[in-house]
Protein backbone atom coordinates (compact mmCIF):
# COMPACT_ATOMS: atom_id res chain seq x y z
CA UNK A 1 0.00 0.00 0.00
CA UNK A 2 2.86 2.48 0.73
CA UNK A 3 3.79 1.79 -2.84
CA UNK A 4 0.46 2.53 -4.21
CA UNK A 5 0.29 5.97 -1.32
CA UNK A 6 3.36 6.95 -2.18
CA UNK A 7 4.25 9.81 -4.97
CA UNK A 8 6.88 10.18 -7.78
CA UNK A 9 10.53 10.16 -6.54
CA UNK A 10 14.40 9.57 -7.69
CA UNK A 11 15.09 7.24 -5.35
CA UNK A 12 13.73 3.48 -5.94
CA UNK A 13 13.09 3.06 -2.20
CA UNK A 14 10.61 6.16 -1.72
CA UNK A 15 9.21 6.29 -5.08
CA UNK A 16 5.29 5.26 -5.87
CA UNK A 17 2.56 5.68 -8.04
CA UNK A 18 0.24 8.06 -6.28
CA UNK A 19 0.54 10.75 -8.32
CA UNK A 20 0.17 8.73 -11.37
CA UNK A 21 -3.17 6.99 -9.96
CA UNK A 22 -4.55 10.44 -9.67
CA UNK A 23 -3.52 12.03 -12.97
CA UNK A 24 -5.44 9.05 -14.73
CA UNK A 25 -8.25 9.43 -12.62
CA UNK A 26 -8.65 12.73 -13.79
CA UNK A 27 -7.88 12.07 -17.26
CA UNK A 28 -10.70 9.22 -17.53
CA UNK A 29 -13.66 11.64 -16.00
CA UNK A 30 -12.93 14.13 -18.21
CA UNK A 31 -12.92 11.67 -20.90
CA UNK A 32 -16.27 10.37 -19.20
CA UNK A 33 -17.90 13.41 -19.60
CA UNK A 34 -16.89 14.87 -22.77
CA UNK A 35 -16.81 11.67 -25.37
CA UNK A 36 -19.27 9.14 -24.22
CA UNK A 37 -22.30 11.92 -23.95
CA UNK A 38 -20.80 13.26 -27.49
CA UNK A 39 -20.46 10.16 -28.87
CA UNK A 40 -23.19 8.18 -27.80
CA UNK A 41 -25.88 11.58 -29.02
CA UNK A 42 -24.18 11.59 -32.78
CA UNK A 43 -24.51 6.92 -33.03
CA UNK A 44 -28.13 7.85 -32.29
CA UNK A 45 -28.23 10.56 -34.71
CA UNK A 46 -26.80 8.80 -37.46
CA UNK A 47 -28.49 5.17 -36.69
CA UNK A 48 -31.70 6.96 -35.54
CA UNK A 49 -32.25 10.42 -37.53
CA UNK A 50 -29.80 11.08 -40.45
CA UNK A 51 -31.05 10.04 -43.85
CA UNK A 52 -29.49 7.78 -45.69
CA UNK A 53 -27.25 9.72 -48.23
CA UNK A 54 -24.51 10.64 -49.43
CA UNK A 55 -23.51 12.76 -46.40
CA UNK A 56 -24.07 10.34 -43.68
CA UNK A 57 -22.56 7.74 -45.46
CA UNK A 58 -19.37 9.88 -45.79
CA UNK A 59 -19.83 10.82 -42.27
CA UNK A 60 -19.32 6.98 -41.11
CA UNK A 61 -16.60 6.10 -43.34
CA UNK A 62 -15.21 9.38 -41.83
CA UNK A 63 -15.63 8.18 -38.57
CA UNK A 64 -14.11 4.58 -38.98
CA UNK A 65 -11.01 5.92 -40.31
CA UNK A 66 -10.83 8.21 -37.25
CA UNK A 67 -10.61 4.90 -35.09
CA UNK A 68 -7.98 3.34 -37.03
CA UNK A 69 -5.85 6.82 -36.40
CA UNK A 70 -2.83 5.67 -34.31
CA UNK A 71 -2.81 6.92 -30.89
CA UNK A 72 0.18 9.21 -31.50
CA UNK A 73 -1.31 11.13 -33.70
CA UNK A 74 -3.89 11.90 -31.64
CA UNK A 75 -1.13 13.16 -29.26
CA UNK A 76 0.17 15.48 -32.48
CA UNK A 77 -3.28 16.90 -32.25
CA UNK A 78 -3.41 17.76 -28.67
CA UNK A 79 -0.19 18.78 -28.96
CA UNK A 80 -0.86 21.29 -31.52
CA UNK A 81 -4.36 22.33 -30.45
CA UNK A 82 -5.50 22.02 -26.89
CA UNK A 83 -1.37 22.54 -25.56
CA UNK A 84 -0.51 25.32 -27.87
CA UNK A 85 -3.19 26.88 -29.46
CA UNK A 86 -5.67 26.58 -26.27
CA UNK A 87 -3.18 27.09 -24.08
CA UNK A 88 -4.99 30.33 -22.75
CA UNK A 89 -7.92 27.88 -21.58
CA UNK A 90 -6.43 24.71 -21.26
CA UNK A 91 -3.04 25.95 -19.30
CA UNK A 92 -0.54 24.16 -21.64
CA UNK A 93 0.75 21.15 -20.77
CA UNK A 94 -1.70 20.16 -18.18
CA UNK A 95 -4.45 17.69 -17.51
CA UNK A 96 -7.05 18.81 -19.14
CA UNK A 97 -4.94 18.61 -22.26
CA UNK A 98 -4.69 14.93 -21.66
CA UNK A 99 -8.05 14.68 -21.01
CA UNK A 100 -9.51 16.41 -24.00
CA UNK A 101 -6.59 15.05 -26.37
CA UNK A 102 -8.02 10.94 -25.21
CA UNK A 103 -11.63 12.18 -25.45
CA UNK A 104 -10.78 13.05 -29.08
CA UNK A 105 -9.33 10.02 -29.28
CA UNK A 106 -11.68 7.76 -27.96
CA UNK A 107 -14.96 9.39 -29.68
CA UNK A 108 -14.71 7.92 -32.60
CA UNK A 109 -14.56 4.42 -31.35
CA UNK A 110 -17.84 5.58 -28.94
CA UNK A 111 -19.77 6.57 -32.31
CA UNK A 112 -19.36 2.82 -34.19
CA UNK A 113 -19.77 1.08 -30.36
CA UNK A 114 -22.88 2.64 -29.68
CA UNK A 115 -24.31 2.44 -33.42
CA UNK A 116 -23.64 -1.12 -33.37
CA UNK A 117 -25.57 -1.54 -30.35
CA UNK A 118 -28.47 0.57 -31.79
CA UNK A 119 -28.63 -1.23 -34.87
CA UNK A 120 -28.52 -4.86 -33.21
CA UNK A 121 -32.06 -3.39 -31.72
CA UNK A 122 -34.61 -5.58 -33.62
CA UNK A 123 -37.06 -3.30 -36.08
CA UNK A 124 -39.88 -4.73 -34.72
CA UNK A 125 -39.24 -2.80 -31.51
CA UNK A 126 -39.10 0.09 -33.11
CA UNK A 127 -42.62 -0.42 -34.98
CA UNK A 128 -44.07 -1.41 -31.78
CA UNK A 129 -43.42 2.06 -30.21
CA UNK A 130 -44.57 3.80 -33.04
CA UNK A 131 -47.69 1.94 -33.29
CA UNK A 132 -48.99 2.88 -30.21
CA UNK A 133 -48.50 6.68 -31.31
CA UNK A 134 -45.00 7.13 -29.70
CA UNK A 135 -42.80 10.03 -30.95
CA UNK A 136 -39.46 9.06 -32.68
CA UNK A 137 -37.76 10.26 -29.61
CA UNK A 138 -40.09 8.60 -27.12
CA UNK A 139 -39.13 5.70 -28.84
CA UNK A 140 -35.70 5.70 -28.76
CA UNK A 141 -35.64 6.51 -25.27
CA UNK A 142 -38.12 3.99 -23.92
CA UNK A 143 -37.20 1.22 -25.86
CA UNK A 144 -34.19 1.63 -28.11
CA UNK A 145 -31.85 2.61 -25.76
CA UNK A 146 -32.73 0.36 -22.74
CA UNK A 147 -32.31 -2.63 -25.17
CA UNK A 148 -29.03 -1.70 -25.99
CA UNK A 149 -27.83 -0.89 -23.16
CA UNK A 150 -25.93 -3.32 -22.14
CA UNK A 151 -24.21 -3.35 -26.02
CA UNK A 152 -23.50 0.54 -25.17
CA UNK A 153 -21.91 0.35 -21.41
CA UNK A 154 -19.74 -2.49 -22.32
CA UNK A 155 -18.72 -0.99 -25.13
CA UNK A 156 -18.09 2.53 -23.37
CA UNK A 157 -16.44 1.34 -20.48
CA UNK A 158 -14.35 -1.11 -22.85
CA UNK A 159 -13.40 2.25 -24.49
CA UNK A 160 -12.64 3.98 -20.92
CA UNK A 161 -10.29 1.11 -20.34
CA UNK A 162 -8.19 1.54 -23.93
CA UNK A 163 -7.78 5.21 -23.16
CA UNK A 164 -6.36 4.41 -19.19
CA UNK A 165 -3.65 2.52 -20.93
CA UNK A 166 -2.52 4.99 -23.64
CA UNK A 167 0.78 6.78 -23.53
CA UNK A 168 1.91 8.32 -26.67
CA UNK A 169 -0.58 11.18 -26.51
CA UNK A 170 -0.14 11.77 -23.18
CA UNK A 171 3.88 11.83 -23.52
CA UNK A 172 3.09 14.06 -26.38
CA UNK A 173 0.98 16.88 -23.92
CA UNK A 174 3.24 16.95 -21.46
CA UNK A 175 2.73 14.09 -18.52
CA UNK A 176 5.76 14.24 -16.56
CA UNK A 177 7.94 11.43 -16.13
CA UNK A 178 9.92 12.31 -13.32
CA UNK A 179 8.51 13.73 -9.66
CA UNK A 180 6.52 16.96 -8.94
CA UNK A 181 5.32 18.56 -6.25
CA UNK A 182 2.15 19.91 -5.51
CA UNK A 183 1.21 21.99 -2.30
CA UNK A 184 -1.24 20.56 0.26
CA UNK A 185 -3.65 23.51 -0.31
CA UNK A 186 -3.86 23.07 -4.02
CA UNK A 187 -7.69 23.13 -4.84
CA UNK A 188 -9.13 21.07 -7.82
CA UNK A 189 -8.28 23.84 -10.22
CA UNK A 190 -4.38 24.02 -8.95
CA UNK A 191 -4.25 20.38 -9.67
CA UNK A 192 -6.30 20.33 -13.17
CA UNK A 193 -3.94 23.45 -14.24
CA UNK A 194 -0.49 22.16 -12.85
CA UNK A 195 1.90 19.36 -13.62
CA UNK A 196 0.27 15.97 -13.80
CA UNK A 197 1.37 12.42 -14.87
CA UNK A 198 -0.48 9.38 -15.60
CA UNK A 199 0.28 5.48 -14.70
CA UNK A 200 1.21 3.85 -18.23
CA UNK A 201 3.48 7.22 -18.20
CA UNK A 202 5.06 6.06 -15.29
CA UNK A 203 5.82 3.00 -16.10
CA UNK A 204 7.16 4.27 -19.85
CA UNK A 205 9.77 6.22 -17.64
CA UNK A 206 11.06 3.77 -15.05
CA UNK A 207 11.36 1.06 -18.08
CA UNK A 208 13.71 3.65 -19.14
CA UNK A 209 15.94 3.77 -16.06
CA UNK A 210 19.67 1.65 -16.02
CA UNK A 211 19.04 1.70 -12.24
CA UNK A 212 17.70 -2.65 -11.57
CA UNK A 213 15.83 -1.39 -8.82
CA UNK A 214 13.49 0.62 -11.10
CA UNK A 215 12.98 -2.59 -13.21
CA UNK A 216 10.99 -3.94 -10.21
CA UNK A 217 9.40 -0.78 -9.78
CA UNK A 218 8.05 -0.69 -13.37
CA UNK A 219 6.78 -5.05 -12.80
CA UNK A 220 4.43 -3.59 -9.89
CA UNK A 221 3.31 -0.81 -11.58
CA UNK A 222 2.58 -2.98 -14.41
CA UNK A 223 0.13 -5.38 -12.22
CA UNK A 224 -1.71 -2.50 -10.78
CA UNK A 225 -2.40 -1.33 -14.14
CA UNK A 226 -3.67 -4.85 -15.12
CA UNK A 227 -5.76 -4.99 -11.61
CA UNK A 228 -7.14 -1.64 -12.56
CA UNK A 229 -8.02 -2.73 -16.25
CA UNK A 230 -9.65 -5.83 -15.20
CA UNK A 231 -11.99 -4.00 -12.71
CA UNK A 232 -12.85 -1.32 -15.52
CA UNK A 233 -13.63 -4.94 -17.40
CA UNK A 234 -15.60 -6.65 -14.22
CA UNK A 235 -17.67 -3.12 -14.47
CA UNK A 236 -18.27 -3.64 -18.02
CA UNK A 237 -19.70 -7.66 -17.49
CA UNK A 238 -21.44 -6.85 -14.45
CA UNK A 239 -23.38 -3.90 -16.31
CA UNK A 240 -24.01 -6.19 -19.37
CA UNK A 241 -25.44 -8.96 -17.40
CA UNK A 242 -27.81 -6.61 -15.50
CA UNK A 243 -29.38 -4.53 -17.92
CA UNK A 244 -29.55 -8.03 -19.92
CA UNK A 245 -31.47 -9.81 -17.32
CA UNK A 246 -33.54 -6.31 -16.86
CA UNK A 247 -34.65 -5.80 -20.36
Amino acid sequence: MDFISRPLASNPQKAGISQGLFGSFVIMVIVALLALPAGIAAAIYLEEYAPDNAVSRTLNTVIRNLAGVPAVVYGILGLSFFVLAMAGVTGGRTAISGGLTLAVLVLPITVIVTAEALRAVPASIREAGFGVGATRWEVIRSHVLPYAAPGILTGVILTLARAFGETAPLLLVGAAATGFAQPASATVLDRLTGPYTSLPTIIYSWSRQPDPAFQHLTAAAILVLIVVILLINAIAIILRNRYARKW
